[in-house]
């Protein structure tokens, strides 16, 4: 199993909404205020440690893991369906104290059909990274697929990216991001070559 590696603000923020406002984001340390908040939100939000609930943040399924806790009991999507059930139930009954009540029989299946769902999904995503077949990052992986492969300077006319920013890509993109080997030789006086092995 590997965990996930935080920040200290990180940790700091999931640990305090869990323990305090039940997964609801409220607070921040007094050092992330502006643009430093939203930041640490964006990375969080990447990594799926936290989901958006309504106008703000809450702590994720996987934030839950990423701090060695146990996961809430109930899924956000199975407390929504319920509330819906409730309201609808509410309106149809002539006294509102005679709705019928969820079970928790009921519940539990919705959260075992929302769990299964979940990972179905789950595994799907990280079976095959996502990339658009017309994108620049696309293009420069037929480039490198061809026998004949690819230097910098063709990868760079075609994407009109500059040198660093195509081998940033190798190395963050395609190795890390989408697990690609790239190799590379040189030839005798010429230019070197980039291929995907």
């Amino acid at each position: 199993m590997t965990t996930t590696q935080l920040t200290p603000a990180q940790h700091a923020i999931l640990a305090k909404a869990i323990n305090t406002s039940a997964g609801k984001i409220e607070w921040f340390p007094d050092n992330i205020k502006g643009g430093a908040r939203k930041k640490v939100l964006d990375g969080l939000f990447n990594r799926a440690l936290i989901t958006p609930d309504g106008e703000g943040w809450c702590v994720a399924a996987e934030g839950y893991d990423a701090l060695g806790m146990k996961r809430p009991h109930i899924t956000f999507e199975a407390k929504l369906d319920a509330i819906i059930a409730n309201a609808e139930a509410a309106q149809d009954a002539p006294d509102a104290t005679a709705a019928p009540q969820t079970t928790d029989a009921e519940l539990e299946a919705d959260v075992a059909a929302c769990e299964a769902e979940w990972a179905k999904n789950a595994a799907t995503a990280q079976a095959k990274p996502r990339t658009r077949d017309n994108s620049k990052q696309a293009e420069v992986i037929r480039m490198l697929q061809r026998p004949e492969g690819a230097t910098i300077g063709q990868i760079c006319t075609v994407t009109g990216w500059q040198a660093h920013t195509v081998r940033g890509t190798f190395a963050g993109a395609f190795k890390k991001k989408l697990g690609l080997t790239i190799t590379s030789d040189k030839p005798q006086g010429g230019e070197r070559v980039y291929r995907i092995a």
